[in-house]
């Protein structure tokens, strides 16, 4: 719809005169507007391999069964009204308790922070510690981390990183920009490309983090801190494991974030619940922050996920058949694109190793195509396969990798969508 579209009293004539410089200047959710564009078609009946979102559609991956049981009768017994701004205490005290069974980490109540979701999360830590003009570091590819050093007016310091180190950073690419950062954003298993980071590099980073700290602590400076981002952490597959920087160097636990939540670990994105772990003097401050956009956690939700996170049995069973159908589709994805590479076709893709997503590369620039944007349009055109680019996730240079998504799409779907791909690829 455009301006013109719209009735006259909605109107301005000068609609920028309207906003403020930040609204100017924010750009949306690529991946959203990506989206969009596929529900239209899949509305209108075209028949899409819909790998984009990073979600899960009902139909293929159900919340567990005793969660939504518990939401239910929560429901029924009346627990509708606010929350507190901090998250329930059951929830609080559960997710403590889940840290210390799972992953051997010890902190007390006061260092958990419920949200409405993992973005909240997030933003609520840049708020709550990047100020105006601070240094903050990330890889591109990686979620989200450029809007949100836009909306805190900080300086993104991004280290484009490829295939040759796992689509992440090591402690060797994060040094030489450690002495001037703020804070240092991590996500693994990594959206948008599905590995996971490797215990020793873990470990080199968190020494990197303690040791800088070191230093500032004796010059009285403002502290580096670590924004550790674990939301798919119970999703790694074969060999694949997930480690977190305080229980490799426990002295890195006072300038560590984590991000968490059930969005990904039970496939519960519309369930909205998330928590940070972090020390207590930055939880009561994100706490007021978001507070007062009131990104809370529904009660039900939140009294619901106490009780599960307490439920062992559930969770194992749970996470059994998730990750037994996750890798079903993954390595259809990876099985079909490498067996494409196989008859000489320029693509490749990354064994899956955790999360939902796989990292596939069509190679395809200077082949008739010149950026990213043309391959995507060509496979949604001409193969009915929806992927997304990695510029969607901050990465300038067109280099033919995609993210594909496959926790809202059937099996059946995938090997249909890559039978298309492969006669499109031979047309060519």
């Amino acid at each position: 719809m455009s301006v013109q579209d719209l009735p006259p009293a909605t109107r301005d004539p000068r609609p920028e005169a309207c906003l403020s410089t930040l609204a100017r200047g924010l750009t949306g959710s690529e991946i959203l507007k990506i989206s969009g564009e596929i529900r239209g078609l899949v509305a209108s009946g075209k028949e899409i391999c819909n790998l984009t979102v990073g979600d899960f559609s009902p139909s293929e991956f159900r919340i567990p069964p005793e969660l939504e049981d518990h939401i239910v009768e929560l429901l029924r017994k009346g627990e509708t009204n606010y929350p507190p701004s901090d998250g329930t205490l059951e929830l609080r005290r559960a997710v403590i308790r889940f840290y210390e069974e799972e992953l051997s980490l010890k902190y007390p109540i006061e260092s958990t922070l419920i949200a409405g979701g993992s973005r909240p999360i997030i933003f609520a830590a840049y708020a709550a510690v990047v100020d105006p003009g601070d240094k903050v570091v990330y890889p591109i590819p990686s979620w989200n981390n450029n809007h949100y050093t836009y909306l805190m007016r900080g300086e993104a310091v991004e280290i484009a990183v490829g295939p040759e180190t796992n689509f992440l950073p090591t402690a060797e690419m994060l040094r030489p920009h450690v002495r001037d950062a703020r804070m240092i954003c991590i996500c693994t298993p990594l959206n948008p490309t599905g590995t996971v980071m490797a215990r020793d590099e873990v470990a080199a980073i968190a020494k990197l983090v303690v040791d800088e700290n070191e230093r500032r602590n004796a010059r009285g400076d403002r502290a580096l801190m670590l924004l550790w981002d674990q939301v798919y952490w119970t999703l790694t597959f074969g060999d694949n494991h997930h480690y977190t920087p305080p229980q490799l160097v426990p002295d890195v636990m006072p300038y560590t974030i984590f991000v968490d939540g059930i969005s990904k670990a039970f496939a519960a994105t519309g369930v909205r619940v998330g928590w940070t772990v972090a020390p207590p003097h930055i939880t009561s401050r994100m706490r007021d922050i978001i507070g007062h956009i009131g990104a809370w956690a529904p009660r039900a939700e939140q009294l619901a996920t106490a009780q599960f996170l307490g439920e062992k049995e559930a969770i194992e069973r749970y996470h059994e058949k998730m990750i037994r159908e996750l890798r079903v589709r993954l390595d259809l994805l990876h099985d079909g694109i490498e067996a494409m590479r196989a008859e000489g076709l320029p693509v490749r893709a990354i064994p899956p190793q955790g999360a939902i997503y796989l990292s596939a590369q069509f190679d395809l620039i200077g082949r008739g195509f010149s950026t990213n944007e043309e391959i995507r349009r060509f496979l949604l055109e001409r193969a009915g396969f929806a992927a997304v680019p990695f510029q969607a996730f901050g990465l300038a240079r067109d280099t033919g990798w995609f993210r594909l998504s496959a926790g809202a799409v059937s099996p059946e779907a995938i090997k249909n969508g890559l039978a298309r791909v492969r006669d499109a690829l031979r047309s060519l």
